[in-house]
């Protein structure tokens, strides 16, 4: 299976690591902000408990520490935690490490680090975070395509299904969604509905 998969959802939770890890989902990202350290440690400990022995990789965003001290395997970073966070401590430990950027700096400093993917947001307005850039619109991501070449390339912000073949057509290798699942009437249908337009743009 390709990392991160071609629908990558974004999480606050370990239930709801459990309810997509139960759908099938290749790639989970469990992003939880402001926790302090022994709240990280017993987040990322039950998450990943969920995972084992299923195909559902666990990406762990922004603890660090936590991800290396329970095993996790995978971690996305923001340009933010890259000032604190100990790289060769995570490259020692054998973590897939993700970059978010939003402009040209930001993807000049990602790529200084040799990430397993990048991810370039937000591609539309979202009201789940405080952005302070604006939308990137579709074509910044064949643009960014271009910059990273072989490097996978994760579209991120305001996507919904319906703009999934286009994102895809642009260049975006994986599309990282939130609240198209999280805030959905029915998310198991439409987790499965990714999953399958997913498989079949594969």
């Amino acid at each position: 299976m390709p990392y991160p998969d071609r629908f990558y959802p974004v999480v606050d939770s370990v239930a709801w690591v459990a309810r997509l890890t139960r759908l099938g989902v290749g790639t989970v990202q469990l992003r939880a902000k402001d926790l302090d350290e022994a709240q990280a440690d017993k987040l990322v400990r039950d998450a990943l408990d969920v995972v084992r022995g299923t195909s559902t990789k666990l990406v762990v965003n922004d603890y660090w520490r936590a991800a290396i001290d329970n095993g996790a395997q995978h971690l996305h970073l923001g340009q933010e935690d890259l000032d604190t966070a100990d790289i060769p401590a995570i490259r020692k430990a054998g973590l897939t490490l993700g970059i978010s950027t939003h402009d040209e700096d930001e993807l000049d400093n990602a790529l200084a680090y040799k990430p397993d993917y990048v991810a370039l947001g937000p591609i539309f307005f979202t009201t789940l975070k405080s952005m302070r850039f604006a939308p990137q619109g579709i074509e910044r991501i064949t643009t960014w395509k271009i910059l990273v070449g072989e490097m996978p390339l994760v579209a991120i912000g305001g996507i919904k299904l319906e703009h999934a073949a286009d994102i895809f057509a642009a260049g975006a290798d994986s599309i990282a969604v939130v609240s198209d699942v999280t805030q959905n009437a029915d998310p198991d249908a439409r987790v499965r509905a990714w999953l399958e337009a997913t498989r079949e743009t594969a």
